[in-house]
């Protein structure tokens, strides 16, 4: 055992160790330079003057600058703790209350990781374990991760609607600073469109990061000479030395389910509990999810995870990348379910609130993260599996249905019931 986890590729330097070394540490420097040049203001200047002035503004600021900011980031709690300084606080003052404010933040970061083009470490690997090119895996993850933000979106406007809560209107108007700004853009265009084209996610990640140090010079301040370009690689560096201890440690669990034979015997066990049911399946999957995710970070529970439940779900009709899907975007649900939820518990202390109401918040506002999975399942159109015809028609009723499913959540059309039945007092 000992020599298959660390002399052969079941192990430490396996798979996982390779994604690293391929892929990951590339994008994690191309995160800190994007930082660096300045795009992080970007991220979030624009939407608070494009929607922070509406209904429920702040939040929404939130929920755009988390899926910006995010799908460049990598990690979930990185979003709140960057984007979350700025945008709770101002959650706050627009009137949120703060274990609201600080249960948006959490929610709408976890989307970050499902948001091409990087979707953090887990769609590299994703494309390793599938033997499919991840400019495939890119655009399976465009359209669910805008479902998401739209469902977040949604829910935090009927909120702001109930509660009457409006922000403030800015100095500068959202087409002056795209007009003025707009060049951050530059490296994320440059990554997608190269992927999209064919490269390689490696050299598609040292062409944005050269862009990024190319567009850093559009000003002063933001300049990437000697010294930033030192700090920016390592800050890179060292959240890259942070997921390769943790990729090791995946490679030896991995090492080990597979030389026991667990994986298989999972699997079978899996699909007799559920008895050939795949609804009952997925919420095992999530049920093992959430479990893993208290005790490793939410890349190792995927990894761990898809080992076993993958298998069972192909048994069921699912194809191989939806499942994978699903089983990525439950093993997000430690992030900002209780009682382990280390996102949710970062955004209660920027807003100093408390943090069991501030995580079941964050979970009611992230609840699209459990619809996904079941449409991965029973809707190929989702996972751009079908003809166009059917993808299209999915799309169309997964835009309407994600609408009406927030509108339910958001608790709105109790109020409008309640109005209804109301004497008209004479």
């Amino acid at each position: 055992l000992c020599v298959s986890i660390f002399y052969k590729s079941d192990g430490v330097f396996g798979i996982m160790a390779n994604v690293l070394a391929t892929y990951v540490i590339l994008f994690v420097l191309f995160g800190a330079f994007l930082e660096k040049c300045g795009a992080q203001k970007f991220f979030i200047d624009w939407p608070l003057a494009a929607v922070g002035h509406t209904i429920g503004g702040p939040a929404k600021v939130s929920v755009i600058a988390s899926g910006l900011f995010g799908s460049i980031s990598g990690s979930a709690i990185a979003n709140v703790v960057s984007t979350g300084m700025f945008t709770i606080p101002m959650m706050k003052k627009a009137g949120f209350k703060p274990h609201i404010a600080g249960g948006i933040e959490p929610a709408a970061s976890i989307g970050g990781m499902f948001m091409p083009p990087i979707m953090g470490a887990g769609g590299f690997i994703m494309a390793e374990l599938t033997g499919l090119p991840y400019s495939k895996i890119m655009l399976v993850a465009i359209f669910p991760a805008l479902m998401y933000f739209f469902s977040v979106f949604c829910m935090v406007h009927y909120h702001a609607k109930i509660h009457n809560i409006v922000g403030e209107k800015s100095e500068v108007s959202a087409m002056e600073i795209f007009k003025k700004e707009w060049f951050y853009m530059i490296p994320l265009i440059v990554i997608t469109i190269f992927m999209l084209y064919g490269f390689s996610p490696g050299y598609s990640a040292i062409l944005g990061l050269v862009s990024c140090i190319v567009i850093s010079y559009a000003r002063k301040e933001t300049r990437i000479g000697p010294k930033r370009f030192v700090l920016a690689s390592r800050e890179g560096t060292v959240n890259s030395l942070k997921i390769g201890a943790t990729v090791g440690i995946i490679g030896i669990i991995i090492g080990v389910l597979t030389f026991s034979g667990l994986v298989l015997t999972f699997a079978d066990i899996m699909i007799e509990l559920a008895g050939g049911s795949l609804l009952l399946t997925i919420f095992l999957i999530a049920l093992a999810s959430l479990v893993l995710g208290m005790g490793v970070p939410v890349t190792a529970a995927y990894l761990i995870t898809a080992v076993v439940a993958v298998p069972a779900l192909t048994h069921l009709g699912v194809n191989q990348l939806a499942a994978h899907m699903i089983v990525y975007w439950l093993s997000q649900d430690s992030n900002i379910t209780p009682p382990v939820c280390i996102a949710a518990f970062a955004g209660a202390t920027i807003a100093k609130a408390n943090m069991w109401k501030t995580a079941f918040t964050s979970f009611k506002f992230a609840k699209f993260l459990y619809l996904g999975p079941i449409l991965f399942g029973y809707v190929p159109g989702f996972s751009l599996d079908g003809s166009s015809t059917d993808i299209i028609k999915a799309f169309v009723l997964i835009l309407f249905g994600t609408w009406a499913y927030s509108w339910l959540l958001s608790g709105i059309w109790i109020g409008t019931i309640k109005g209804f039945f109301k004497k008209t007092p004479e």
